[in-house]
């Protein structure tokens, strides 16, 4: 017969008698140093200005240690272990002074600490088996590749395993706590909420990483299972996941990439070794331990995925060129319509609607609703069908109606994508590459009012334009809306202006141009800009522009006209652009970025938005009073491979 097992005590440290001194009344805030000039240090009997010093201090050691191991690729939870380790008593203890009055060994050290190793071992090996979300959607997000395949593969399946390990290990927690009182377990657990909240406003992975004493896991003990037993279940989740993603199809460096962001580990995991810690179910050595696997952990995974998985030079490498130039001349024009707000609605449907679609040459409109990304782990793509996402559905409404006004003209498919604003660059290049896209419509960031003035800017969509500019595998249409006119569906015509200074991203402009003007309700003028010193010179772009022009010199199309102007200086364009602007709803110029030309020659140290070229600048500047509307065209130059 078993002998009858003794209920645990009802004290946390059983009969041992602890002395413990107070001060009273509490001493809370200093008058500064200047209290006693003759010991300084006595501001830090203090609890106010030795909690403002620690966070101090804190912030500081760890920000430096990310800005000199960030280039190595080592993550911030990485740095902050670091910092929690040079802080922490291995390295506190020696140097004594302002670090030992600022961190005393008493923040740390818990009397009457007790090692079981069996309930250690089973704590060690289910946190090792956990996969935790917020720990793989950091390490992604740190990575850049959150919105990549590979990316939302392993925020899926780690979403399911999260959910398991909450479960699990809030009941483990609980379990001693309800042997000794079922009230304590319930309040202890709405304590712990209140915990967590606190301790993730004040750098919490440094202060527990602090407690890591590194003295107890280099001493003489034989290393045991708090090192050999963590190894053994990272290799075991690291081998059934490479294998069962190389099974299925899945390249071996994209399988190896996933399998070691599976068994990534941080903050998650270093807060159930604490918690653990804290509640007497593992020692201080085991603890100490684990939370060095942790770190080693984070240090080495990010850099071995970064090597291994680029998303970029990955979908590009057998990509072809994407402009309205290389489209045959009856074939589908497949448009990107990116909306933020209400307000780039009508106006990106207003050029659309002049497109001039027809049944032959109809238009695939894939319009997307950008949302920024806030208070989630995870970014979402929503393919919409019937019912749109919150915040998305007039959006989509607007877009449906449009497609039923040029029934069997146009198809619309709508999306909303909501990631963060660094990485909304990389949703639009994913579904250019996936829908095989010719042509990108952004909105220009700065918004007027009816009487002209600048009404507000958005820095979000500026930084994304400029994103979509150097990375976007496909012809770029900004459009700066200024309109004086209601939308075309309610005009009897449209008066269009191209200005042909020739290059690339001209000649795609002119080809969107004739592809309006097709459109009997649409007046197109063509204003060819040429310099006298560029006479008699032939190179491939000027037989290209040549050609481009041909018919239309020829007048060819009898609702386009052609003018040809003489500048030989950046002044006397403006003067040239700024004579006619008021006579068109809307100017299509090309980008021209980084081309220097005699016509711009002058103009470009004046320049305000870049991402326009010099042209669109001065056609978009606040200080010019017209009511024209600009799309500045930048054709598809190349292909950029490699990681941005």
């Amino acid at each position: 017969m078993a002998e009858p097992v003794a209920p645990p005590h009802p004290l946390p440290h059983g009969n041992k008698t602890h002395e413990i001194c107070l001060t009273f009344p509490l001493k809370v805030n200093s008058y500064g140093v200047w209290e006693n000039l003759a010991s300084p240090s006595e501001v830090f009997t203090y609890s106010l200005p030795l909690l403002e010093i620690q966070i101090l201090l804190i912030f500081a050691v760890t920000h430096l240690i990310f800005v000199i191991l960030k280039p190595l690729g080592v993550t911030f939870f990485a740095s902050q272990m670091f910092a929690g380790m040079i802080l922490g008593p291995a390295i506190m203890n020696r140097v004594g002074g302002f670090l030992g009055k600022v961190f005393t060994e008493e923040v740390y050290r818990v009397p009457g600490e007790t090692a079981k190793l069996r309930l250690e071992r089973f704590l060690a090996i289910t946190v090792e088996s956990l996969t935790a979300f917020s720990v793989v959607a950091c390490l992604l997000s740190e990575l850049k590749i959150v919105n990549s395949e590979l990316g939302r593969l392993a925020l899926s399946s780690t979403a399911i395993s999260d959910l398991c390990s909450l479960i699990v290990v809030y009941f483990i927690t609980l379990a001693k706590k309800w042997a000794v009182s079922r009230l304590v377990a319930i309040w202890l657990a709405g304590l712990k909420v209140l915990d967590v909240s606190f301790r993730v406003w004040l750098v919490y992975v440094t202060t527990s990483t602090m407690r890591v004493d590194l003295t107890e896991v280099f001493n003489k003990s034989p290393v045991g299972f708090s090192i050999i037993f963590p190894i053994l279940a990272f290799l075991a989740k690291f081998i059934s996941c490479f294998v069962a993603s190389f099974w299925n199809m899945m390249t071996w460096r994209d399988s190896l990439a996933l399998a070691l962001i599976m068994s990534s580990k941080g903050v998650v995991e270093l807060s159930y070794f604490s918690s653990f810690r804290d509640s007497k179910m593992i020692s201080e050595k085991t603890f100490s331990k684990l939370s060095l696997f942790v770190l080693a952990n984070a240090t080495v995974i990010p850099i071995l995925v970064k090597y291994l998985y680029d998303p970029v030079s990955k979908k590009y490498a057998a990509y072809q060129k994407s402009s309205l130039v290389h489209l045959k001349p009856n074939a589908e024009l497949p448009i990107l319509a990116c909306i933020h707000r209400p307000e780039h609605v009508q106006p990106l449907i207003d050029v659309l609607e002049i497109t001039c679609p027809t049944k032959q040459s109809p238009n695939f409109v894939y319009a997307l609703h950008l949302i920024q990304l806030a208070g989630r782990d995870s970014p979402v793509f929503i393919a919409h069908h019937e019912n749109g996402a919150v915040g998305s559905f007039e959006h989509i409404v607007a877009f449906n109606h449009y497609e039923q006004n040029n029934w069997g003209l146009v198809k619309v498919n709508a999306y909303t994508a909501i990631s963060p604003p660094k990485l909304m660059h990389e949703d639009i290049c994913n579904l250019v590459l996936d829908k095989q896209i010719s042509f990108i419509l952004l909105p220009f960031h700065i918004k007027w009012c009816i009487e002209g003035s600048v009404e507000a800017e958005n820095s979000v969509i500026r930084n994304l334009n400029r994103n979509v500019l150097d990375r976007a595998p496909c012809s770029i249409g900004i459009l700066v809306d200024r309109r004086r006119k209601p939308s075309l569906s309610r005009s009897s015509f449209y008066s269009i202006c191209m200005l042909f200074m020739g290059g690339k991203d001209d000649r795609e402009g002119l080809t969107l141009a004739k592809r309006m003007a097709r459109d009997p309700r649409v007046k197109l003028t063509v204003i060819h800009l040429f310099s006298e010193k560029d006479r008699g010179n032939i190179d491939w772009d000027t037989m290209l522009d040549a050609e481009i022009l041909k018919g239309i010199k020829n007048n060819e199309f009898s609702n386009i006209t052609y003018i040809g102007e003489v500048s030989n200086n950046g002044p006397q364009t403006a003067t040239i652009v700024r004579s006619v602007v008021d006579d068109f709803d809307l100017m299509i110029i090309g980008r021209h970025y980084g081309v220097d030309s005699v016509q711009t020659k002058g103009l470009t140290e004046w320049s305000e938005f870049p991402e326009l070229g010099i042209m669109g600048d001065i056609l978009s500047s606040p200080d010019l009073d017209s009511r024209v509307s600009v799309l500045v065209v930048q054709q598809h130059h190349h292909v950029i491979v490699g990681r941005h």
